[in-house]
């Protein structure tokens, strides 16, 4: 791995590093001395065409549902280019996940249990903003030191792919989660596997919330009779490749890497938010842009980033005037970052009120046909309900029949304030008959194809 000499925007990077389908993971040190991580992109993967504006697209609507108070993601502090390399920043570590723990033996039912309800809350809370996880799996669960679970990567997987998951997907990438905690716990304690292995089930035909609720509820079949944290914090704490270190910033702290004050060359951060100039921001040494328009397009991230250098440099300049030049230095970046954050929260407000609707795209497909038996020349009406993720746009859809070969086209006009549109086929049988009549409603675009059918009763 080609790492920029330990560092890169800031950030410090550890030897801890694993690897996963989108690239290098690294743990990390933000510039102000908390625990992060950095995600350097497969070149193969990132280059392709379209990736890299997906992948940014992806982390700007994580940040715009975290500033909207969504909860549960490890939040993303900026996504830069350094080269031919991309890096993603994350504000929080990414170790260890649940991968990790299960790795190092059975993880405690109580903190099994609160991982599954607290992923699965966090899942329910993207599917009410229409979006979707896309890949969950115990690699992509992390556990915070206080036993917090939180989901990472969420929507990459997709990017990296050009596909909008189902929400299904992530009801059955929890599923597997539960049933794969359960086999952990199953042998020291049976009765709480059968309770995965029933919420499971149940995420599969009742949905996530159903699912959440039965672990709730049933609570009392778990050691102790309750959801804890307590056990899953620990075996975090003892997993995390900072467990044995202490937090850099501290007097008697080194830093775990060198202090990135040398040259790093351009870096240029890909995101940007609404009224900003929509093009990459470029920051680093040699950028010559007046302080006063540099300061309103710096993101948090490369903010903390040029003042950890400007401090270094000036740790290092002889005449004794360091306590005073800092104590000014420390009221800019105080002002400088209650202006940002007031302007940066205005500015979502102002566009999400203008309209930012997500590109249309249809989650699920179910279509009803009635179970009673129907008699001689019915007009039989069949059902079809799309959901879509809440964008504007047009769905194209055809109704087939196995009866015969018509083929019912359609369109439909979705609204951005609107997430659940009725099908109806009317379909008219005639003369005698004993058949089981089958409609299937395939959903063209936007694609992928997706279609749901029924079956009801024909006798006359």
């Amino acid at each position: 791995m080609n790492n920029p000499d330990n560092g890169i925007a800031g950030f410090r990077l550890t030897e801890h590093t694993w690897m996963t389908e989108l690239g290098n993971w690294i743990d990390a040190i933000s510039p102000d001395g908390r625990r992060a991580g950095a995600l350097l992109f497969d070149p193969k993967i990132v280059g392709l065409p379209g990736v890299r504006d997906r992948v940014v697209q992806a982390v700007m609507t994580d940040q715009r549902l975290v500033l909207a108070g969504l909860s549960g993601l490890i939040p993303v502090a900026d996504v830069v280019a350094a080269g031919e390399q991309v890096w993603l920043l994350t504000a929080q570590a990414v170790s260890p996940t649940l991968a990790d723990l299960l790795a190092a033996g059975p993880v405690d039912p109580g903190g099994a249990a609160s991982a599954l309800v607290e992923t699965a809350q966090t899942l329910l809370a993207l599917h009410s903003a229409g979006v979707t996880h896309g890949s969950v799996h115990p690699g992509t669960v992390v556990v915070t030191s206080e036993g917090v679970s939180l989901l990472s990567e969420r929507g990459l997987s997709d990017a990296i792919r050009a596909r909008v998951s189902p929400r299904e997907r992530d009801a059955a990438g929890w599923a597997s989660l539960a049933r794969g905690l359960g086999a952990s716990a199953g042998r020291q304690a049976p009765e709480v596997a059968a309770l995965f292995e029933r919420a499971a089930n149940t995420a599969g035909t009742l949905g996530l919330a159903a699912a959440r609720d039965l672990l709730v509820n049933e609570r009392g079949t778990l050691p102790g009779g309750r959801i804890s944290r307590d056990a899953l914090a620990s075996a975090a704490r003892g997993r995390s490749a900072f467990a044995q270190a202490p937090a850099y910033g501290r007097a008697s702290a080194a830093p775990p890497v060198v202090p990135p004050n040398r040259d790093e060359g351009d870096i240029v951060t890909l995101l940007h938010v609404p009224g900003r100039s929509t093009g990459p921001v470029q920051f680093g040494p040699g950028v010559g842009t007046q302080p006063q328009a540099r300061e309103r397009q710096e993101t948090e991230a490369e903010r903390i980033w040029r003042a950890g250098r400007d401090e270094a440099a000036t740790m290092h300049r002889p005449g004794g005037r360091t306590d005073r030049v800092s104590r000014a230095r420390r009221r800019r970046t105080i002002l400088s970052a209650v202006v940002f954050a007031i302007v940066m929260a205005g500015a979502v407000l102002a566009w999400l009120k203008l309209g930012t609707a997500p590109d249309l795209a249809v989650m699920s497909v179910n279509v009803v046909a009635p179970k009673k038996t129907q008699g001689c020349d019915r007009a039989v009406v069949v059902t079809g309900t799309v959901v879509t993720n809440g964008g504007p746009g047009e769905i194209t859809y055809e109704w087939r029949k196995n009866l015969d070969k018509e083929v019912v086209k359609g369109t439909l006009r979705t609204q951005a304030d609107k997430t659940s549109y009725t099908v109806p086929l009317r379909w008219t049988l005639r003369g005698r008959s004993n058949v089981k009549a089958t409609a299937t409603l395939r959903i063209l675009t936007p694609g992928p194809v997706r279609s749901d059918k029924a079956t009801f009763s024909y006798k006359c």
